[in-house]
């Protein structure tokens, strides 16, 4: 579980977060949503440590990671992995290699030891006969799942997803998203997703934390994000490409 506590943020004087507090659960898919430029980047960046904030607290279970000296951060970012945007896979590197690279940084396992695990991380997000091909030489939704095996390279405790269904296809996005939430209810994981999708919001909305220009406006789940009336909240919803089926689906338990 992960907790944030009256989280400020500001860039040269400008105010970007204001007074966030929610609770991020552990084995629950937890998205933050919003407009570009609410926040929701800020705040994700911010409580993975990429961002010093200016006010307030984020506790990894319990651990306070504002008081942390640099032993107790090494150890914690060792529990964290992390799907960037555009999987940001090293171009030079063999997929097997992507996988393998955050073994070779933080642990002292043995090469065979390594090359189970990696095997075992390609074939968890249905990647099998690609270890020796490159980033270049594999399709989009393939590269973000090596991204996510990547990432689960280290059995992490922490799983940050920023915006992973972009660029991609409608169905590819929806496998992504079943695969993240699979591996996150599997490995009993806190996961959280930066993500705009309202289609992800849909299927594996368990916790959703809706930003609007920097202050938390609204939280709840896939199913009371239909019954809100938080005016902003619902502007953003039916302003996305998935508006006609919030609205038949709205409308339909309106009428019942």
């Amino acid at each position: 579980m992960i907790e944030i506590k009256n989280i400020y943020k500001s860039f040269e004087g400008r105010d970007v977060l204001k007074d966030i507090s929610a609770v991020f659960e552990k084995g629950k898919t937890n998205l933050i949503i919003g407009q570009s430029g609410s926040g929701k980047t800020v705040l994700l960046k911010s409580v993975v440590g990429l961002f010093n904030i200016d006010k307030g607290e984020i506790l990894f279970d319990g651990r306070d990671t504002l008081i942390m000296d640099f032993q107790e951060q090494k150890l914690l970012r060792q529990e964290i992995g992390m799907v960037f945007q555009n999987g940001a896979l090293f171009d030079s590197l063999t997929v097997e290699e992507n996988v393998r690279f955050p073994m070779d940084m933080f642990t002292t396992m043995t090469m065979k030891e390594k090359v189970m695990r990696l095997n075992f991380c390609l074939d968890r997000v249905n990647i099998k006969e690609s270890n020796h091909l490159y980033p270049s030489e594999i399709s989009g939704g393939m590269r973000k799942r090596v991204a996510i095996a990547r990432a689960i390279a280290l059995n992490p405790k922490y799983l940050f997803c920023d915006e992973p269904n972009s660029g991609l296809d409608p169905v590819t996005s929806i496998l992504i998203d079943a695969l993240i939430k699979e591996i996150t209810s599997e490995f009993d994981i806190t996961t959280i997703i930066n993500t705009h999708d309202m289609n992800s919001v849909m299927e594996i909305g368990d916790n959703i934390l809706f930003i609007s220009e920097g202050q938390k406006c609204w939280e709840g789940n896939s199913s009371q994000i239909f019954n809100t009336r938080n005016k902003k909240l619902n502007a953003f919803v039916f302003a996305s490409p998935f508006s006609k089926k919030f609205r038949e689906i709205k409308q339909m338990e309106d009428d019942e």
